[in-house]
């Protein structure tokens, strides 16, 4: 390399060249260290002290300088901008602005220094301009300037030597382990988790007052990072390392949910995303995972956030999945879970270091120490000097008159200022406040004044006294207020820590089962529901649900407490993979996927249906159309029974159900007629009709043969002219004759011109063995005696005992107890019921 220079002994006018040669490897290696130390001790690299790089103290002192408080009014961003890069950062306004922005972002900062209003960006998204925005110190920034007047830090000459800027602000707040860092110099970088405030706070507490604190003492009051935007940090080792040696990597997670986010279909709910995670990314990488047939059991992903309610994603899952193994899927394959790399590098002394959680609470605690020390000094000398001061007014107003004298006979002020401390013996600083007074002060109120003035300024200088000459008393005095700010600027804890992070899916490429961050406790989740043996019910306020298995009691127990639609009106053996059908009013059968039916937790007694989904949700039943019960629709099912309101009975095989069809006729019903009951029977077994006039009729369901799907059905009970069916059911066959379990029929008899759920009526309850059977197509045996203004059954049931009554709203009705008397008359009852079972 060579550099041109001209001789200065050469003539004016004429040129000589001189090459002067130069090793280029030295030259690169110089000017690289030069620009490897400015960006690595004036741009990239927070201070340990206070926790902000250059450009972020810059920003604060010039807000602070500009009187910029929380309780003034916001000012353009685009005016600080300005000020900050005309006074003291001699950079580009982008980064200036960039800077400012992040500081006002609540989640990229636990704990914001900038009060932002308008548009200052999203995960997903960058701020509007800064002639958009608006801004002003949030109140966390007033503690990290409070005492820039007090001479509690060195300030330093800017980049012209025209102003001057604090070499390190006061930073009342530990703002690096509150709000972390993150940056890139060269050859290094720095990447630090934020933490909780009061956690913070209360560490270095300990540390003030005891030292040689360990850093396990250190860590039972800060157990883990405590991210903005809240989550799950899973494992806590590679934490642990970080606090010990600088350097580790914990992994955070979403939280997640279980919902049901349609009647039909459940759901993960994203309500917490890992830090840096933004709800697009998440949606992205699902879509792509999908595409790339690496999640399963997806539907759909929705992003729902709004401001009232705050960050929702919601994910749907196809039915047949297993929603905790998807959930499994989305954290392996999306950023639902993401790793955070621990790198605490920062400048101490002016020297780039890498510190652990002690290093780190250990140089903000000297520096506060520091602080409270010069600001000690700086008011005591200012205490001090507004004592001398005092105490000369004191003598002057003792004597007043003669200070009077001695100022009006000075030929000028310099002469009065001489007399007066020859006369009273005053200090120069004296003399010339007393030249300086309003004769108004001169009052006997004002002596008042002085006194006690003179007074708290002996005490707080016997107390700032103290403080400097007590190491104890000064450490006290900085702990008490890291109290103080842990109270003002405190907040709860947003992130949850744990030490393991749970189940893994066995259909994808499962997690380690040995080494590091192997999850051997944990139970393997499988991502299809497994199908399973189950129960399919129906309550008499038409909600669905399935049970948890067969080994279920679809009774309750005598005396147990009776909850919420614990009546049900129907119940069907069948998988959880299986389908049953519904059966409506109108003789059609319509296929339901057991899968849709929400499952039921387990329970000790009866199942209780509040947790089941209303029928409707499921099926679009047409006008006047109702839904009758459950009926198995496999092949190897027993026989279905029907009967109708105008005493039709049929006998349908299951076998006769279409398999690619939703819905099907099993019954051909005329004009008027409809479906009042069902069972699947046996021949065995035993048919029930009740009618409206009270008449009841069972005969055994081997007298009926069975039909094909076309038929209408035979003669089932021969009913009185203006009457109909109210009750069709089945008793299994060898039901007992006595004991709990004996069979009943309930009656509930009015008037048949009241409006249907609107009269309670009278009831009775009689073992069925009371009533003889007759043959099909017979009128049967009364059941109940009418009393006066009651014309007509409107409930009826007959099955296995005890009997319970449920109200519309699914509250229990209480029954009378049973009565032997066949046709003896019923008992009123308290409220209306709506079904019995």
């Amino acid at each position: 390399m060579a550099r041109r220079s001209s001789t200065p002994d050469v003539p004016p006018g004429d040129v000589v060249e001189r090459i002067v040669d130069i090793d280029v490897a030295t030259e690169m290696e110089g000017s690289f260290l030069e620009y490897a130390y400015s960006v690595i001790y004036s741009r990239a690299l927070p201070d340990a002290r206070d926790g902000l790089k250059p450009v972020q103290r810059r920003i604060l002192f010039q807000m602070h300088d500009m009187g910029l408080r929380p309780d003034r009014a916001h000012v353009k961003s685009a005016r600080v901008v300005g000020e900050v890069m005309g006074k003291l950062h001699p950079h580009g306004d982008t980064a200036i602005y960039d800077a400012m922005v992040r500081m006002a972002q609540p989640f990229s900062l636990r704990l914001p220094l900038v009060d932002g209003h308008g548009n200052f960006g999203s995960l997903d998204d960058g701020p509007a301009a800064p002639r958009y925005t608006e801004a002003r110190m949030a109140p966390a920034a007033l503690a990290m300037t409070a005492g820039l007047d007090e001479d509690v830090v060195d300030f330093v000459p800017n980049y012209d030597n025209k102003l001057t800027q604090p070499a390190v602000l006061p930073a009342a707040i530990p703002n690096l382990l509150v709000n972390g860092a993150s940056g890139i110099a060269v050859g290094m970088a720095t990447n630090m988790a934020p933490h909780n405030l009061v956690e913070v706070v209360a560490a270095a507490r300990h540390l003030v007052l005891h030292p040689q604190a360990t850093l396990d003492e250190l860590m039972r009051f800060v157990p883990g990072p405590d991210l903005p935007s809240g989550g799950k940090i899973i494992g806590l080792d590679g934490v642990r390392d970080a606090y010990r040696t600088g350097r580790g990597a914990f992994k955070t997670r979403a939280t997640a949910r279980i919902e049901n986010v349609t009647p039909r279909r459940k759901g993960i709910v994203i309500t917490e995303l890992p830090y840096t995670v933004g709800p697009e990314k998440v949606i992205e990488k699902i879509k792509e995972g999908v595409q790339a047939k690496k999640l399963s059991g997806i539907s759909d992903a929705l992003d729902l956030t709004d401001r009232q309610h705050g960050l929702r994603l919601v994910i749907e899952v196809k039915t047949g999945f297993n929603p905790e193994a998807v959930l499994e899927q989305l954290y392996r394959h999306t950023p639902l879970e993401d790793s955070f790399s621990i790198n605490n590098v920062a400048l101490v002394d002016g020297q780039p270091r890498t510190l652990g959680l002690r290093e780190l609470l250990e140089v903000w605690v000297e520096h506060r120490i520091r602080v409270v020390e010069r600001r000690s000094r700086y008011r005591l000398d200012r205490k001090r000097e507004r004592l001398h001061l005092v105490e000369g007014l004191l003598v002057a107003i003792l004597d007043i008159d003669e200070v009077i004298q001695v100022i009006r006979s000075s030929d000028d002020a310099e002469t009065a200022r001489t007399r007066l401390r020859d006369v009273f013996d005053l200090s120069e600083p004296q003399a010339e406040y007393i030249l300086e007074l309003r004769l108004r002060r001169l009052t006997r109120f004002s002596r008042i004044e002085l006194e006690k003035e003179r007074d708290e300024l002996a005490e707080q200088i016997a107390a700032l006294e103290a403080i400097l000459a007590d190491d104890a008393l000064l450490r006290a005095t900085v702990s008490d207020e890291m109290a103080e700010v842990a109270a003002t600027y405190g907040t709860p804890r947003r992130t949850i820590l744990l030490e393991s992070a749970g189940g893994s899916v066995t259909a994808a490429e499962g997690a380690p089962t040995s080494g590091r961050g192997a999850r051997a406790a944990a139970p393997a989740l499988s991502l299809e529901i497994e199908d399973a043996p189950c129960y399919a019910l129906l309550s008499a306020t038409g909600l669905v649900a399935r049970t948890g298995g067969t080994d279920v009691a679809l009774r309750p127990a005598p005396g147990a407490h009776r909850d919420r639609h614990d009546v049900l009106a129907g119940t069907v053996p069948t998988s959880v993979r299986g389908e049953v059908g519904v059966l409506t009013s109108r003789g059609v059968v319509r296929r339901v996927s057991v899968l849709d039916l929400p499952a039921l937790p387990p329970t000790d007694g009866a199942p209780n249906l509040s947790g089941g989904l209303p029928l409707t949700e499921l099926l679009a039943l047409d006008k006047g159309e109702r839904v009758v019960g459950l009926v198995p629709v496999t092949a190897d099912a027993p026989t279905l029974a029907l009967g109708t309101a105008q005493g039709v009975v049929k006998r349908v095989t299951s076998g006769e159900a279409p398999a690619n069809r939703d819905s099907w006729e099993v019954v051909a019903l005329k004009d008027g007629d409809e479906v009042v009951g069902c069972a699947t029977v046996s021949d065995d077994d035993e048919l029930v009709f009740i009618a409206s006039d009270a008449a009841l009729l069972h005969f055994p369901a081997g007298s009926v043969r069975p039909q094909g799907r076309p038929a209408g059905g035979m003669a089932g009970i021969k009913l009185a002219a203006g009457q109909r069916v109210v009750h069709f059911g089945a008793l299994a066959a060898g039901f007992p004759s006595s004991g709990e379990d004996e069979p009943v029929v309930v009656t509930v008899a009015g008037t048949s011109d009241a409006l249907p759920g609107t009269q309670a009526g009278t009831a009775k309850v009689t073992p069925f063995s009371r009533f003889p059977g007759k043959g099909r197509a017979t009128g049967g045996v009364r059941a109940h005696r009418f009393l006066k203004g009651e014309d007509a059954l409107f409930l009826a049931w007959a099955g296995p005992g005890p009997a319970r009554a449920t109200g519309s709203a699914g509250q229990p009705v209480d029954l009378p107890a049973p009565d032997d008397r066949r046709d003896g008359s019923g008992l009123p009852l308290a409220a209306p019921p709506l079904a019995i079972g």
